[in-house]
């Protein structure tokens, strides 16, 4: 059985992933709504009274709720779709924590590499304001608290919404377009939305949306795309900071530079260069095959005798 068809070990009745989805995926469909009906002004206002709350206190509060849709989303999972949350996670027989710890590597010394090769060619825009005290603070709440933010991310967007949609729609190309799409607009209401324009940051939102969601198909499972998302989201934390940024924190540098993105070098460049070779490391580290199938092909139901669904 693949990813998607692990949707089939449970109960998949539409009033349940109706209800599912609208609770746990409350808080980002409120922030869109939030977003298409706030007047521009009002919401720099509150994002300028967020910047008055301390560092850390913002990012606590930030990503406490996480916590709870997570624990929500496989409650949720568990008992009312009655089935494992190992189903929601891969195919495999077990959980691959060496793939989870690979990805997060991987795009970890991609983020501190390009960074520094940047900062020594120019540093005039970044500021040195690393506090040990501050710092380590904040390193304890981003290990703690950020594996819940990507855990629900990402169990939401590529695993239960993609499972779900592609059982429903019968491929795998739907789910795959619908759930990265969704990502980016989850994302609408973040401050970078605001500062560097709409379309840009969806480009690179969806992007990012499609490179997670085709880890996942092709892989049979979520691993790679966590560890990628975590290691991305906690060196946003501790390494780079910015006033026109999600995350305000006490991170070693601040970047005073304008909030602008460069359509080849910040925009066109990552999503088209630097995702796909990361997705060819991947696939010649776990010998994928078969891409038009994984990511094109049909969703079928398994048969009985392949599968059992939890009483």
């Amino acid at each position: 059985m693949n990813y998607i068809q692990q949707a089939y070990k449970g109960q998949r009745e539409l009033w349940m992933f109706i209800l599912t989805t609208l609770l746990v995926a409350g808080i980002f469909i409120l922030n869109f709504v939030f977003y298409l009906m706030s007047d521009p002004g009002d919401l720099d206002a509150a994002y300028d009274m967020m910047k008055n709350w301390p560092a850390n206190v913002s990012l606590i509060i930030n990503l406490v709720p996480f916590v709870i849709l997570l624990g929500l989303l496989f409650v949720m999972v568990k008992y009312i779709h009655q089935r494992s949350i190992l189903s929601l996670t891969t195919a495999r027989p077990k959980v691959d924590y060496k793939r989870i710890l690979f990805s997060f590597l991987m795009v970890c010394t991609f983020t501190l590499v390009t960074f520094f090769i940047g900062y020594s060619i120019d540093s005039s825009e970044f500021v040195f304001q690393f506090n040990p005290g501050k710092f380590a603070l904040l390193f304890l709440i981003s290990i703690i608290l950020f594996p819940f933010q990507i855990g629900l991310e990402e169990y939401l967007f590529r695993g239960y919404l993609m499972q779900h949609i592609g059982v429903l729609v019968k491929n795998k190309w739907f789910p795959l377009i619908a759930t990265s799409v969704l990502f980016g607009v989850a994302h609408s209401a973040n401050p970078e939305v605001g500062a560097i324009g709409f379309w840009q940051m969806m480009i690179f939102y969806v992007g990012t949306g499609l490179l997670l969601g085709i880890m996942t198909l092709m892989d049979d499972g979520l691993e790679l795309a966590l560890g990628f998302h975590l290691g991305n989201n906690l060196l946003a934390s501790l390494l780079v900071t910015a006033d026109w940024t999600a995350l305000q924190t006490d991170a070693i540098f601040k970047s005073t530079a304008e909030p602008t993105m460069n359509i080849f070098s910040d925009l066109l460049l990552p999503v088209l260069v630097v995702y796909p070779i990361m997705l060819l490391i991947l696939s010649k580290r776990y010998g994928w095959k078969n891409w038009s199938d994984r990511l094109f092909g049909k969703v079928t139901e398994p048969a009985k005798e392949d599968y059992k669904i939890i009483k």
